[in-house]
């Protein structure tokens, strides 16, 4: 007697083969005559390719789009089909339309199932034009002096601990990236939260922050256990965590005579003065003012800023080992300006004066944008060229990273000076350095973000001497979510000048 799996079989078969044709041939439909694999595996697609190597996996996509002629090609990951874009002049038609009828930023594949939907990078329109302008205040050259101070003092007590590990492990190098992670870290906790935040909860923090880095270079898979679910559940519980802060700054700004000492209460007290408007004009509450609002908008913060400065010191001690002139031309520049035996913070004028140093800044981040990529969904079918439209639900990839290598002057060179005065380069080729994005979304702390590198490149180069311990393929990218070198960035350290132990003791 036939069993009823083996009469049903072929049926089952057939199905199955039905369905595999579907989304090939919806693949195909989407794709169009513009570059792309032809056969996709099916379901999961290339996703596996992706989180095995992304670094090949995006170099990958840039070779077919550039060898193409177009500067953009297709993709098909987990059901989602997507198309990637080197085109420095295509990158900003994204950029420049993220709104409801034509592109969402998502900031990450599936970041939505990983943020949560109440997130910074996901609002548009008046609400979003609204948040902004009240978060400048979080940026003015007087907050920005107060982060200064506290971004030296967490700098210099990581260095000295960076030093004394080298020193402990004898002759053998440390590598830099769970370090400059940490410290990146803690820097971003006390300029963000300061005091409300306590070493116990830092710790926590920590902790949950390290299981979100690890699920957003995972599969989406939402099951227990998994480092995605561990993932996601970490991100609420940072919210609620940043929530609180935003609670008790609230509280403390609302008493009189209380000035900000981190970037919250500057939010807060901006916050504060347009509900105390809106009350004396009786007028409805600005939106999206809550402590969980505001506690997830903070993390949203953390995201943009944390890794991405953990990349570009990686990149910079990298890169000043293996470029010693412009390694000198920067203590030499710092030493005129500022010193250690001086007992004094740089101050936001010294900083200023720091021309070459910026300079170098800047041609880190140009060379290795930190976060190379900058998810986007299309919400409507949408003319990316006169002779293709991207379906509507693609998620499109414009790269920061291959347009910073356009239209500047050779490049593929490691060149600060191209950011002089003579040069310029930072305003002829403006629309091209997009490591910081552009249009409505675009990084909105950058001066915060580029003073922390000026810094800590000077501090950096004058308080220890340092030597990669190079070995094959160490520049090598690898994603880590944002780009690092291969080898972790291993150094020797040791200190340039014994005679400031005790420098700059924490305040």
């Amino acid at each position: 007697m036939v069993s009823l799996f083996e009469s049903l079989a072929p049926y089952l078969i057939t199905l199955i083969v039905l369905i595999l044709s579907i989304e090939q041939i919806l693949y195909l439909v989407k794709k169009g005559s513009i570059p792309g694999p032809l056969i996709v595996p099916p379901f999961v697609g290339n996703a596996v390719a992706l989180v095995r190597d992304p670094t090949r996996f995006w170099d990958s996509q840039s070779h077919v789009a550039k060898s193409s002629g177009l500067g953009f090609c297709a993709n098909y990951i987990i059901g989602r089909f997507i198309v990637f874009i080197r085109d420095t002049d295509l990158s900003h038609k994204v950029f420049a339309n993220v709104r409801p009828d034509a592109f969402a930023l998502i900031g990450h594949p599936f970041g939505k199932k990983l943020f949560g939907e109440h997130n910074l990078i996901y609002m548009t329109g008046q609400d979003h034009k609204d948040l902004r302008r009240r978060m400048a205040p979080n940026f003015s050259p007087r907050a920005l002096s107060i982060y200064t101070a506290l971004q030296q003092i967490i700098i210099l007590d990581h260095l000295k601990k960076w030093e004394a590990l080298c020193s402990d492990s004898g002759p053998a190098p440390i590598p830099l990236r769970f370090l400059a992670r940490d410290m990146n870290l803690e820097t971003s906790q006390t300029v963000f939260v300061g005091p409300y935040l306590e070493h116990q909860a830092r710790e926590v923090f920590k902790v949950d922050y390290n299981f979100f880095n690890v699920g957003l270079m995972k599969l989406p898979i939402d099951l227990p256990g998994t480092a995605f679910r561990n993932a996601r559940l970490a991100v609420s519980r940072l919210v609620q965590t940043l929530a609180g802060c935003t609670k008790r700054s609230r509280e403390r700004m609302l008493r009189r005579g209380e000035e900000p000492t981190c970037l919250v209460d500057f939010w807060m007290q901006e916050t504060l003065n347009e509900i105390a408007t809106a009350a004396e004009a009786g007028t409805a509450e600005p939106e999206n003012v809550g402590d969980v609002d505001i506690g997830s908008y903070l993390f949203d913060f953390l995201f943009a800023s944390q890794d991405a400065s953990t990349s570009s010191v990686l990149w910079a001690v990298a890169l000043l080992d293996s470029h010693p002139d412009v390694l000198r031309r920067v203590r030499d520049e710092v030493s005129g300006i500022w010193t250690p035996e001086s007992d004094s913070l740089i101050t936001g004028e010294m900083l200023s004066q720091m021309k070459y140093t910026q300079a170098v800044a800047r041609e880190v981040v140009r060379y290795r944008a930190p976060a190379t990529l900058v998810p986007h969904i299309a919400t409507v079918d949408f003319p990316l060229t006169e002779s293709y439209t991207i379906p509507k639900g693609t998620i499109v990839f414009p790269s920061t990273y291959e347009s910073c290598f356009q239209g500047f002057t050779n490049a593929d060179r490691f060149d600060p000076d191209r950011f002089s005065e003579e040069r310029q380069e930072d305003r002829v080729y403006k629309r091209n350095y997009l490591a910081f994005g552009a249009g409505p979304h675009q990084c909105v702390g950058q001066r915060y973000a580029m003073n922390h590198l000026v810094l800590f490149i000077a501090m950096f180069c004058t308080l220890l001497d340092f030597k990669r311990h190079r070995t094959d393929g160490c520049d090598e990218i690898v994603y880590v979510p944002t780009i690092c070198p291969k080898d972790d960035c291993m150094v020797f350290l040791s200190r340039r000048c014994q005679r400031y132990p005790n420098l700059f003791p924490r305040l």
